[in-house]
């Protein structure tokens, strides 16, 4: 496990163009407070799940999870997880590498009505295009997914992008290298996902608000008794944005991590 920090504020979400609904908050604003007391039936995505990503009120028990806020993230063998965060300890970015592949996991507010992923994933396909990249759409273990193959400094490499709608929730994967063109050769990966656990809370968010994520408080308290911050090795992960519909995820990831 790898912790990075940096200077300054994380980026925000990017602003949606479409009209008043993407900067009201969330439906339910009026009968937020009955939420915590309503029954315990997911809306807007989808509901009992056979695998992950699973709401907190769905998460199977048992699982030994690394608590990042609002993203759990399970303990898999042959998986390392490199987090980036700021010198307060507020995550900008999360990659799990396995081998040559990697998987960068980004959690975001929707609507309690419905799921966005249609919607974003257009977009993202709209702005992988204007960039002159080529993305399609295939069938997936979740749906509809994007494949797209970009050209980074390394040479071409592969990318893959994956929604799952949940309660209030939408989780967006970024799946790069040999695991975005055959799921198969990065198992580990995939147990990732399919272990996720999504703590959304009931306070109101704008939709497409990333949702807050935050190291863990030993890990932020022993970089404060140290005083040079948990883990003073960069994170060379995939690169991407924090909004929902960011498509910049196209780096591969060094394998072993650069001092700062």
């Amino acid at each position: 496990m790898i912790f990075s920090r940096k200077g300054g504020s994380g980026r925000h979400a990017k602003a949606d163009p479409r009209g008043q609904a993407r900067d009201a908050f969330d439906e339910d604003l009026d009968d937020l407070d009955a939420a915590a007391e309503e029954d315990d039936e997911p809306r807007g995505g989808k509901s009992s799940r056979a695998d992950g990503p699973y709401d907190i009120t769905e998460a199977p028990e048992g699982i030994a999870q690394l608590d990042l806020g609002s993203l759990k993230v399970p303990a898999v063998d042959g998986v390392e997880v490199r987090v980036q965060a700021d010198n307060d300890g507020k995550i900008q970015q999360i990659v799990l590498v396995s081998q040559d592949s990697a998987l960068q996991l980004g959690v975001f507010a929707a609507p309690r009505s419905e799921g966005i992923w249609d919607e974003v994933r257009a977009e993202i396909r709209k702005q992988l295009f204007n960039d002159g990249v080529a993305a399609e759409e295939v069938s997936g273990d979740y749906g509809i997914e994007l494949r797209a193959r970009v050209r980074t400094p390394e040479g071409l490499t592969d990318i893959r992008f994956v929604g799952v709608d949940g309660p209030r929730w939408l989780v967006r994967a970024v799946f790069q290298g040999p695991a975005a063109a055959d799921p198969a050769t990065a198992p580990a990966l995939q147990e990732c996902l399919r272990n996720l656990v999504v703590e959304r809370g009931h306070e109101a968010m704008p939709v497409r608000e990333p949702l807050p994520l935050n190291l863990p408080k030993e890990v932020t308290e022993a970089g404060a008794e140290s005083g040079d911050g948990a883990g003073d090795e960069a994170a060379e992960g995939a690169n991407g944005t924090n909004g929902a519909d960011g498509a910049d995820a196209r780096r591969k990831p060094s394998p072993r991590p650069r001092r700062k």
